[in-house]
């Protein structure tokens, strides 16, 4: 696997379609950190690391999200997207960090400070690589 950030977009994605109520997605500290930001934002209701048995036995770590639905079943992550891959990094700074969805969703960027909203960078004042929005 080449983008594991992008793997984890689309189980999520993947499963909110099929209205899963959670999904394991392969664990590292990236990705707990995009789970983290998903949580504080309200898209997801939460995430816990998990041990988990392969069929030959052996033992992986596994970040199981819990999915959040409306009250009448309506998917909460309506969206989410990739931004920089790695093909082709989008590195913004400051003052170029656009809202997303006209400031409904949120934007994930990895920044000198550590994994952090579009909205924190700004107030912060720095920049970073865009990992993914999500509406």
């Amino acid at each position: 696997m080449t983008d594991p950030i992008a793997d984890m977009l689309a189980r999520i994605r993947n499963a909110t379609l099929a209205r899963h109520s959670r999904v394991d997605v392969p664990a590292s500290n990236l990705k707990l950190e995009i789970a983290r930001i998903l949580e504080s934002e309200g898209y997801i209701h939460g995430f816990k690391v998990v041990e988990t048995q392969t069929p030959r036995g052996l033992t992986t770590t596994v970040l199981r999200l819990a999915l959040k639905y409306g009250p009448r079943g309506e998917r909460v992550i309506t969206g989410i997207e990739r931004v920089s891959r790695p093909g082709r990094r989008v590195y913004l700074g400051r003052t170029d960090v656009p809202p997303v969805l006209g400031g409904l969703g949120v934007n994930i960027l990895t920044t000198s400070r550590g994994v952090m909203t579009g909205r924190d960078a700004v107030k912060a004042g720095i920049g970073g690589e865009v990992l993914c929005n999500v509406w």
